[in-house]
This record gives structure tokens, sequence and C-alpha cells, in this order.
């Protein structure tokens, strides 16, 4: 484990899994695998990328000595969020739906069962939201309908 500089005052902490801005970051992810372990959240991943906006581009027509060519002219890089986990949670409590069943003598049996549900989460390991931040924060949300989750301590719970 090692410490490199980095923007905005934080140190990346440089592990056998990868590199994390911060110890505390890390400390999360562990965290997060446990409750994997335990079977509390399931699909854990990190730096998990959206993309807002896509690529900017136009296409204009160059004249040639010979011939006029149709050329794709870059504009602007697209606009990225990237997320530091993502996983998903179990919601609370159990739905209970009654599920048809067949039996050989053709009859229909109704049968209860529980049924989970799973929700999506998008979580953000943050000291000091910056401005660039808050304003990709906003768009998840506007453009994509999804709701950040910001943790400032490791062991927050789920």
């Amino acid at each position: 484990m090692a410490y490199t500089s980095r923007k905005y005052g934080n140190n990346v902490f440089e592990t056998a899994e990868g590199k994390f801005d911060g110890k505390n970051e890390w400390l999360r992810w562990k965290f997060l695998q446990q409750a994997e372990r335990e079977g509390r959240i399931r699909n854990l991943r990190r730096q998990v990328e959206f993309e807002l906006i896509p690529k900017q581009e136009h296409t204009e027509v160059r004249h040639l000595k010979t011939k006029d060519k149709i050329v794709t002219v870059f504009d602007e890089h697209p606009v990225r969020y990237m997320a530091d986990f993502v996983y998903e949670k179990r919601r609370a409590g159990f739905n209970h739906v009654s599920l048809f069943a067949q039996t050989e003598q053709g009859d229909a049996v109704v049968k209860d069962s529980a049924v989970e549900w799973w929700t999506v989460v998008v979580e953000d390991f943050k000291g000091v939201p910056t401005d660039a931040y808050i304003l990709k924060r906003k768009m998840m949300l506007f453009l994509k309908g999804i709701k950040i989750r910001e943790v400032k301590k490791p062991t927050e719970e789920i």
C-alpha cells in the first residue's frame, strides 16, 4: 500500500486491488465487500462509468483537388460521471405474490411465494464536493433518474 499526492488535497491509496482516492475510500470498499459476503448486497462493482452527454461532432465537406470528401470533425469530449461504487441492495421486506402452478391433471394450484426486490445503489465516497461533482450529480438525477448516495464514513450503514 502506498500513497501518492493528487489534486483536491487527497492522496491516491494504491493497493493490490487497485487505486483508491484515499484510505477511507479503500476502507469503504472493504466494508462493502464484507456486506456482499454476508448477502446484504450483491453485484458490487467499483469505478462504474456513466455517460451523461455523448461526444459532440459534426460533419463537413472537404474540397480536395479531385473530389469532395465528407469528414467528421470533433467538437467536444463526452461528459462522464465515474461512480465510486455500484451495488444492488435488498429492499426492506418481501412482496408476497400468488403463483399458479399446473398439476399433472391440468388443475391450477395457487402457491404463495416471497419475491425479493433489489434496488441499484450508486454510491460516491465524498470528502468535499467539488463544483464539477455537484453538476454531475444533478445531471445524473435529471438525465438518468439516478440519485447518488453520498457516503462520508467508511462504515456508514447501507
